[in-house]
């Protein structure tokens, strides 16, 4: 925890914020799917190593009322929530390791992951993070994940990552949960160089 604690802190401190490889202005992608998953705007959001994104920044002026965001780099929540002055108020705030964190009896009704499991290279650290979906996630709720593709980057932030294909990714969070979609998109990095994403959707069934 306190190594990887200690990396992020680092790349947050030492680089913009618009100067990181998975920096973009706005998620369309993300916020596409989310508003297509959710319209009741009362549904419980969580967007797991958010970072300095500014997601919730939209969701927040498209009127979402429930929204949680947790990472694992102080620095960064304390950036976000800078940005948004008074508004940080109206957002659920979260320091801690994904893997090992507990979000108690908050139940939520869509998951969003951009760019955080594709770090998990040790299967342990994925059957732990799936597990604390399945603790965290209300039956019938959405799980939005993105995550590198086959054709994706090897290494990200100097760290090695998995690249998934959507069989493999449904694959891992097992039974329990409903494949709904998935698509293939391409991240364009603020050096100029594309990222293969693969977005995948399912339910929690159960």
């Amino acid at each position: 925890m306190i190594e990887k604690a200690h990396h992020w802190e680092n790349v947050y401190r030492n680089k913009s914020f618009d100067a990181v490889s998975w920096y973009a202005p706005h998620l369309a992608e993300s916020l596409r799917l989310i508003e297509q998953l959710c319209l009741d705007k009362t549904a419980a959001i969580v967007d797991i190593g958010a970072g300095e994104s500014t997601l919730v920044d939209d969701l927040l002026q498209r009127h979402y009322l429930d929204l949680s965001v947790p990472d694992i780099s102080a620095t960064a929540i304390e950036f976000t929530k800078q940005r948004l002055g008074t508004k940080a108020a109206q957002v659920s705030w979260h320091v801690g390791d994904i893997t090992r964190y507990d979000f108690a009896s908050k139940q939520f009704d869509l998951w969003h992951d951009r760019a955080v499991f594709h770090f998990l290279t040790e299967p342990s650290a994925r059957r732990s993070y799936i597990e604390l979906v399945r603790r965290s996630m209300q039956p019938g709720g959405y799980v939005l994940m993105a995550t590198f593709g086959p054709d994706g980057p090897r290494q990200c932030s100097g760290l090695d990552v998995v690249r998934f294909t959507d069989e493999q990714l449904h694959h891992e969070f097992g039974d329990g949960f409903e494949w709904l979609g998935s698509e293939i998109n391409h991240h364009q990095t603020p050096s100029g160089t594309h990222q293969q994403f693969l977005y995948c959707w399912c339910r929690r069934s159960y």
